[in-house]
């Protein structure tokens, strides 16, 4: 077991636990990570009790018509901006109705990048109710995998701390 498999499956049985005590529901909007997070999450077993909706939106098309991201941010920002990534996990919350969700949108390479958003730039998302709006941008260094994996890891993160906050 690698130290990326033993620290996703960690945090999934964490935030496992929180959902279950919280009686509460996640979902995932993804774009890096192609649903590598909605793989982690139902790999748990019972995660259909806490885990019901995961959005691969990789197209600004599909950003769009799934999650309600604004054709005017897409434009003016790009797919990879904080703005896009809050859009994201807002429209995954509602569209789900679930009480928190996460979304991760970046540019995992090995192309792609450019001087203000170099490969590597990640941009992940927390929306709920209860749970502030909070995102932030992120660098991850490495080949794609390594990114996405750092993606995987740092919105898993962000899911326990917002679960677990007093």
């Amino acid at each position: 077991m690698t130290d990326f498999d033993a620290r996703s499956a960690d945090l999934v049985r964490r935030i496992a636990a929180a959902l279950a005590a919280k009686s509460a529901r996640l979902a995932v909007a993804e774009s890096c990570t192609g649903g590598w997070i909605a793989k982690l999450l139902t790999d748990q077993p019972g995660s259909s009790a806490w885990f019901g909706y995961g959005f691969v939106t990789y197209s600004n098309e599909a950003k769009q018509a799934l999650l309600g991201v604004s054709a005017d941010t897409l434009a003016a920002q790009g797919a990879v901006s904080t703005d896009v990534a809050e859009q994201m996990a807002t429209g995954a919350r509602l569209a789900s109705a679930a009480e928190i969700a996460v979304a991760v949108s970046g540019i995992a390479g090995p192309d792609g990048g450019s001087a203000d958003k170099p490969v590597g730039t990640v941009c992940l998302a927390w929306a709920g109710p209860g749970v502030q709006l909070v995102s932030q941008q992120r660098r991850f260094s490495g080949d794609r995998d390594a990114v996405r994996r750092q993606s995987v890891v740092a919105a898993l993160e962000g899911v326990l701390a917002q679960l677990t906050a007093p």
